[in-house]
């Protein structure tokens, strides 16, 4: 027997539907970031800016917003096929050790267009710097170095 939701686990799944419903309808989405599956990129706390998107508008590198499962995803696209409709859109989290399973056409909702992290606006890059790329991959290997990672960054942005 499957057991059922508790009721912040339907909360939260309500209220990913609902930003995915404002994002359809009127094309623009804040989102704030609680996950690590984008460290260095993207740090917990960081708001999103999303622009809503269709398959067509995305490109390897770009970072987008999905829905899956109830949930919401910024994770960046690694495969995009080429230009039938129905080719494979793959993305991962920059700190995952594993790609997601293609998108289906309906779970992408939209690209990041800026991060604001602490008052500052940023563009996503779509690559990461040798730097960042290192501090992924540690991430990917230890949930302890990702707990220092953050921690760390949250002592600098206090002082």
């Amino acid at each position: 027997m499957t057991p059922l939701p508790q009721p912040s686990d339907e909360t939260h799944a309500l209220k990913c539907e609902l930003a995915g419903e404002v994002l359809r309808s009127s094309g623009k989405l804040r989102l704030r970031v609680t996950g690590w599956s984008m460290l260095p990129a993207v740090m917990p706390g960081d708001t999103l800016v999303i622009d809503h998107i269709h398959r067509d508008g995305v490109t390897e590198g770009d970072i987008v917003l999905f829905g899956r499962d109830r949930r919401l995803f910024a994770h960046r696209v690694v495969t995009k096929g080429g230009q039938p409709e129905d080719s494979p859109v793959v993305t991962r989290g920059d700190a995952m050790p594993a790609a997601d399973s293609p998108l289906a056409k309906d779970e992408l909702l939209g690209k990041v267009s800026v991060i604001v992290r602490n008052g500052r606006c940023i563009a996503p890059s779509r690559s990461l710097r040798l730097s960042e790329r290192a501090v992924a991959a540690l991430v990917r290997s230890s949930e302890i170095a990702a707990r220092v990672v953050v921690g760390v960054y949250g002592i600098h942005q206090s002082s």
